[in-house]
């Protein structure tokens, strides 16, 4: 008998890619008796609950009350899967749709790996179908960064196999129980972004392996166009790195690089940058490091 899966889609707001999303997965080939989809919804404010079980009344929809970022937000599913004895949980963003086979093949590779605890798929550029958004990532432990294999890459089979890497992006991934048990939920503090990265590290400091099944695939609403000059993602970003940092015991060296090489180099671009944006950035960056410091993680709950 196939392993029982928790589905687990965040959203908050989005609900016309949330309705995309859940149509995608009625067609999967997984026996839909060995899987539940649940849609965590992070107090949206365009009807989201009521259109979801409306759509798709077999989705079980959970509404969170607030909105609680990713990390927070997917934890409540989490605990769900746990609760109610699934053998797996698939944390999935709203904004993908997923080719049909796609979970039985991140199953199949995760039940013939026994040491393998994570495995996530191939995700591309729903824009451009063939490009590549994520064929899992590599951690640069002198930058203290996560970097991620693929993006920008046509896919002409240069991922012919599994493959270990350092992490796979929580847009899409499969996690077994006894990870959750062993290796415990996602860190809180981060709100969003580094979230997976660093629950990655601890996985594998648990003893299990982080697996990149190509064959499967999603498509994820992303655009092509980098967002650093926004506030709000040059904020979780910067503090957040620095989160990370901590979190894993980094060496001073790596510390050094972050802060002077890293960070600094890219303060200073965005102030001889000439776009408007840029001051978006300087703003974002220097509260991110202010509210480090200051040890203020969670959510930013003031205007930048």
């Amino acid at each position: 008998m196939k392993p029982r899966v928790a589905l687990l889609v965040l959203c908050y707001n989005g609900i016309e890619d949330t309705l995309a999303c859940l149509e995608s997965l009625q067609q999967l080939t997984y026996p839909c008796e060995r899987y539940t989809i649940v849609v965590l919804d992070n107090a949206s404010q365009d009807g989201t609950p009521e259109r979801v079980q409306a759509a798709f009344p077999d989705v079980t929809v959970i509404e969170n009350g607030a909105n609680l970022g990713f990390a927070a937000g997917n934890n409540v599913g989490l605990r769900y899967a746990l609760d109610h004895g699934y053998d797996y949980a698939l944390l999935l963003n709203n904004d993908t749709e997923v080719a049909p086979d796609f979970l039985s093949i991140l199953v199949a590779a995760a039940e013939a790996s026994p040491r393998a605890g994570v495995v996530g798929p191939t995700i591309y550029y729903h824009v451009d179908p063939d490009l590549i958004w994520s064929a899992g990532g590599w951690i640069d432990w002198q930058r203290g960064i996560g970097l991620m294999d693929g993006t920008g890459q046509r896919d002409t089979g240069q991922y012919p196999g599994l493959r270990p890497v350092d992490f796979v992006t929580g847009c899409a991934l499969l996690v077994k129980r006894r990870v959750l048990e062993q290796a415990g939920l996602l860190d809180e503090r981060f709100f969003m972004y580094y979230e997976e990265t660093e629950w990655s590290v601890r996985v594998a400091r648990a003893g299990y392996g982080i697996l990149h099944v190509p064959a499967a695939q999603v498509w994820h609403k992303i655009p092509l166009d980098a967002r650093f000059d926004q506030e709000y993602l040059a904020y979780y970003m910067t503090r957040n790195r620095l989160l990370f940092l901590q979190a894993i015991g980094a060496r001073p060296d790596t510390w050094l690089h972050a802060l002077v090489l890293q960070d600094l180099r890219t303060y200073a671009s965005l102030w001889l940058r000439p776009k408007w944006r840029t001051r978006r950035g300087r703003i974002g960056m220097g509260l991110g490091w202010l509210d480090f410091w200051r040890g203020r993680f969670g959510r930013l709950e003031h205007a930048l």
